[in-house]
């Protein structure tokens, strides 16, 4: 079974805007494999965003933690 983080993040608008002093934001919801999670991490820290909320989507929490 395929684990995937449910992540909410918040990121500048990639669009030029009339005056620099406005900032539109956008919220986003995705879901992102396990396997790539640390790349899209770099990804919405890298375009100036921040990251709101981590889920785990789908797997068992604590799976390889030793943890059931």
């Amino acid at each position: 079974m395929a684990r995937f983080f449910k992540i909410t993040a918040l990121v500048p608008s990639q669009t030029r805007i009339r005056t620099q002093r406005e900032l539109q934001n956008t919220y986003f919801t995705k879901l992102v494999p396990y396997e790539n999670w640390f790349r899209e991490q770099q990804r919405i820290q890298k375009a100036g965003g921040t990251i709101i909320k981590v889920e785990l989507a789908t797997g068992k929490q604590g799976a390889n933690t030793g943890l059931i």
